[in-house]
């Protein structure tokens, strides 16, 4: 299997994810992948590289920074080993490192539920990294603080050294010595301190000579009244020595202790550090989720039930600047692609994609391909592609082509993947053509999901002909000669090579001649060919067009959308804030009626009582009302209109509804709104009092009638003008159409002259065309 891996390429994209590792652990799992043929985990595995990729999004800093292979010193430690210092600290910033990622993915589990799992594998050992913290410091050296015994060491030490040199030092600066020494300096000679004599004055200065310059000139001596403290100093630094053995190999047994632990937080780490390695590998490639799903029960019995679509898919190793996306795909009613065209056409890339998308999907990588993807999770994949001679076997290309087809067909099944390059090339082309089509046939009879590229023309007969198979083929432009690289399911290729010939610039005679040996069903083929891919072509950029007329309309559509909410809000705000006007007005008169009563002036107060009345718009008449009830009514009448505190002629009464004249306008109200008026108001007494109209609720912005009889549209109008104009809405849409404009006229004629109505003009291109009309409403 794997060497079929090795095919596609598959390794190389391992090296790459490997690449974007952050230690060596996860570089090893990374280059370990293999794809997985249960759906289940290779689903589980799509998630995980889904979760570290939005995880970069929300936490960009989250990182397996600090962490080391620590494993082998484990291994050390538990064989009684002595760790130095800083394996100790790689052990220190590899448990801190899984103690800080654990802490983040455990507060963010809702988010990452799977990244979250694998840190729980995470066993950060504090009381480990606290001992080496107190131990070690960042330079590698122990400190005082690692044990008493280890600080008074080195407290006599120092004492030691420096009652040394102060002895020392007295001897260099005496007058008694200065003739004698060469150079008036303490230096050291095998761990002892020493002065340097002159080799003449050999024996004035007791004292052990440790070494020689090289000239001879110079012998460089311990006195022997230093020699004590000498050896003092000496063995305070070896009792130094074995005191921080001690406590590096009581730190090595605690490793030892937390050994399994440690492992554990390494393996997590590596898995994690592995899958963000996929996460930024995918970043990198702008890749895709793809659907991974289980082979379908096939209606169709010959089917295996196999699911291959890959929209806009792009082989990941080539330059991204340059390759061309393919679609590729396989229909409910076939299972085999038999791919043709030129040579350089992208024959060999097209089975390549294929075959490498979905061990990258299998594996938990994302694929460089558009949203929409789907693929089955195949048992095996296998691939026949390229030149594999066998120098040493002595074997031609097509025997080695053979032996890898015969160990394909022993392994595959109808769960598996097959790609065959150039399937029956490298013999007769008679020959080699109807063994190709035997090897289609019986993939075919095995249902086994088969993608196969071919130059052979009996191919694209046999593919149009036979059940369960596909003709697909890679583009060639002629006026450039070079391909295109795009793939077209559903049409054989042409050859196109007395085209290319005559491009190149053979003679016209030699192609004509060859045109001539060509059998008449040939040149028809090809020339229907030709018809055929061009229609394909002007299909694609009418679709294409299509859909930018699409996106250009629905940008429009949010456009207005956002437009007319911002409008619809600003109209809230002005309601509200005259609401609240209003009702700060009232407050303030309510006050000063309270106030007014408590003085007794009752003049001032019925005035001021009678002025919040007239305010206050849910209070309804003024003394001018009578009590008659509102089935006393009739045609003619003067009605106060409680809803909007106001006075009006009564036009028309029915059980519900009731239709008045209000000043200018015309207004349809609840009947039980209504209340007789038995005295007309003094023009002059009317003017002394304001009025506030109180909005209804809105009927919304818009009203369709289209597809209604013109009178049945018509009542609907204007009922919806009456309510929008005392929702106090500025303006209102009606939506009638275009149709045949019978019912655009009348909708427009009703406008005409209508008292709730200030204008109206047809809609613009972002609003609708001459199928809205837009009407603003009469203010108060």
């Amino acid at each position: 299997m794997k060497k079929h891996w090795q095919t596609l390429d598959f390794h190389k994209i391992l090296a790459k994810v490997a690449e974007r590792t952050s230690f060596s652990a996860g570089r090893e799992l990374a280059l370990a992948l293999e794809p997985t043929s249960n759906l289940v985990e290779a689903q589980a595995r799509q998630e995980e590289t889904t979760e570290a990729r939005r995880l970069f999004d929300v936490k960009g800093s989250v990182s397996i920074g600090g962490a080391h292979d620590v494993r082998p010193l484990v291994e050390r430690a538990d064989r009684d080993f002595r760790l130095l210092p800083p394996d100790l600290l790689d052990i220190q910033s590899t448990l801190e490192s899984g103690k800080r990622l654990k802490r983040t993915l455990t507060r963010l589990r809702d988010q990452f539920p799977r990244l979250a799992d694998h840190a729980a594998g995470i066993e950060p050992c504090p009381q480990l990294i606290a001992e080496i913290a107190r131990c070690i410091n960042d330079q590698g050296e122990v400190l005082d603080s690692a044990s008493d015994e280890l600080a008074r060491i080195r407290r006599d030490k120092n004492i030691a050294h420096q009652r040394l040199m102060d002895r020392l030092q007295g001897m260099i600066s005496s007058p008694k010595y200065t003739s004698l020494l060469q150079e008036f300096y303490v230096t050291e000679r095998s761990g002892r301190y020493v002065i340097p004599l002159k080799a003449e004055f050999k024996g004035r200065i007791p004292g052990l000579v440790h070494d020689q310059s090289a000239s001879g000139a110079t012998l460089f001596i311990e006195p022997l009244s230093v020699v004590e403290l000498n050896n003092n100093w000496r063995q305070l630094q070896l009792d130094e020595e074995k005191e921080i053995e001690r406590i590096l190999a009581t730190l090595s047994e605690m490793v030892a202790q937390e050994g399994e632990f440690i492992r554990r937080t390494v393996n997590a780490l590596a898995y994690l550090d592995m899958t963000f390695a996929k996460a930024r590998y995918a970043e990198d490639t702008k890749a895709v989720e793809p659907q991974m799903i289980p082979f379908r029960d096939a209606a169709d019995e010959a089917h295996p039930g196999s699911t291959l679509r890959l929209l806009q898919a792009r082989h990941p190793l080539l330059d991204p600047q340059r390759v061309v996306p393919i679609d590729v795909h396989l229909g409910r009613s076939y299972f085999i692609l038999v791919i043709t065209g030129p040579n350089t056409g992208g024959k060999t890339v097209s089975l390549k994609t294929v075959g490498l998308l979905s061990l990258m999907a299998q594996t938990g990588l994302h694929i460089p391909a558009a949203e929409g993807s789907v693929l089955s999770v195949f048992d095996g994949i296998y691939a026949d592609i390229g030149d594999e001679q066998s120098i040493e076997q002595s074997l031609s290309t097509f025997s080695s082509h053979m032996n890898n087809i015969i160990s394909i067909l022993d392994q595959a099944d109808s769960h598996s993947l097959v790609l065959f390059d150039e399937l029956g090339a490298g013999t007769d082309p008679t020959e080699g053509s109807a063994l190709a089509r035997a090897l289609l046939d019986h993939v075919r009879q095995r249902r086994i999901t088969t993608l196969a590229a071919t130059h052979s023309s009996e191919l694209k007969v046999y593919a149009q002909e036979t059940p369960s198979v596909r003709n697909a083929s890679v583009q060639f432009d002629l006026e450039t000669l070079a391909p295109t690289f795009e793939l077209l399911i559903g049409l054989p290729g042409q050859s196109n090579a007395l085209a290319i010939a005559e491009r190149l610039g053979l003679s016209e005679h030699i192609t004509n001649q060859a045109r001539g040996w060509l059998t008449p069903q040939q040149l028809e083929t090809e020339s229907l060919l030709r018809e055929v891919q061009e229609a394909h072509k002007e299909a694609d950029e009418e679709r294409d067009a299509a859909a930018q007329a699409r996106e250009e309309v629905e940008a429009l559509r949010r456009e207005l959308e956002e437009r007319l909410e911002a409008i619809e809000e600003e109209r809230r705000q002005v309601l509200r804030a005259a609401r609240t006007e209003a009702e700060e007005v009232l407050a303030e008169l309510r006050t000063e009626v309270a106030q007014l009563r408590s003085r007794q002036e009752v003049v001032e107060v019925e005035q001021a009582e009678t002025l919040v009345e007239e305010l206050a718009p849910p209070e309804a008449p003024s003394s001018h009302e009578g009590t008659a009830p509102p089935e006393e009514l009739t045609p003619g009448d003067i009605v106060w209109v409680a809803s909007l505190g106001k006075e009006g002629q009564l036009l028309e009464l029915d059980d519900t509804q009731a239709e008045v004249q209000v000043g200018q306008f015309r207004v349809k109200v609840d009947s039980r709104e209504l209340k007789p008026r038995q005295v007309e108001p003094n023009p002059e007494e009317r003017a002394e009092f304001a009025s506030i109209r109180v909005p209804r609720p809105s009927p919304g912005l818009e009203l369709e009638v289209r597809g209604l009889r013109v009178q049945d549209a018509l009542e609907r109008v204007d009922k919806y003008l009456d309510q929008a104009y005392l929702a106090q809405m500025p303006f209102v849409h009606i939506i009638h159409g275009k149709g045949t404009g019978r019912l655009r006229r009348a909708v427009r004629e009703l406008l005409d002259g209508h008292p709730q109505v200030r204008d109206f003009r047809p809609g613009d291109r972002f609003e609708g065309g001459d199928g809205i009309t837009v009407v603003r409403l009469m203010e108060d």
